[in-house]
């Protein structure tokens, strides 16, 4: 899942992308409320963490905007500033909730789970292609019954692929969604991780999940057989 970070105390925006990227998002930073409201209506993101207090437009001004172009995204609001007053000019412009720092990344990061928890209301929580299971809030994957245990990036990639399975998921998509939009390495990245995913939950299992499709992409399916 990506999220975007719109935060101008440039270490806590460091710190935060930091740890939601070890928990396996791909995060986007900015430190400009102008920019972030560039961003969050031209990118597909799954949340985004808005401070209030930002040079260019506030928090409160953004997140206005972002709901009058029609932008659903949930917003995490950040704030200094503590006071009913703020959190309910906070909520009415939108927010989906709000954080007076100093706040408990542990927190943090609960709050963030439960709003993409609540985003996809009504879907299946658990994901399942054949015999493999995926479970987003726990960050489980399963092969049958047998735990199969996966590096935070690992479980990001095999989890865009399920979201889509059945359909060709291009290396581009996986980059986009996976890695953050400052990543300027190699984009052969993405078949080092989609290797990784075969050698530990195809090959154990005389599984073939993962598919190649030449030219265009990968596509996850529900058994492949041995």
């Amino acid at each position: 899942m990506r999220l975007l970070i719109v935060e101008d105390e440039r270490r806590l925006a460091t710190a935060l992308a930091r740890g939601l990227a070890a928990e396996g998002f791909a995060v986007d930073v900015t430190h400009d409320g102008a920019e972030g409201l560039r961003l969050a209506t031209g990118r597909d993101y799954d949340l985004v963490l808005l401070d209030i207090m930002l040079p260019g437009l506030n928090g409160y001004r953004v997140c206005a905007a972002l709901r009058a172009a029609g932008v659903e995204t949930p917003v995490l609001m950040l704030t200094a500033k503590d006071g009913e007053y703020d959190e309910a000019e906070g909520l009415d412009t939108g927010a989906d909730d709000y954080l007076t720092k100093p706040f408990s990344y542990v927190v943090l990061l609960a709050r963030v789970r439960a709003l993409l928890r609540r985003r996809t209301r009504g879907a299946a929580p658990v994901l399942r292609v054949g015999d493999l299971t995926l479970d987003p809030a726990a960050r489980r994957c399963l092969r049958g019954t047998q735990e199969v245990s996966l590096t935070a990036k690992e479980f990001a990639v095999l989890e865009h692929l399920a979201v889509r399975a059945g359909q060709v998921v291009s290396k581009a998509d996986i980059l986009e969604h996976v890695w953050d939009f400052a990543y300027d390495g190699d984009p052969n990245i993405v078949e080092v991780y989609v290797s990784a995913l075969r050698r530990k939950m195809d090959a154990p299992f005389g599984r073939r999940s993962i598919t190649t499709v030449r030219g265009a992409g990968y596509r996850l399916v529900a058994d492949g057989g041995a």
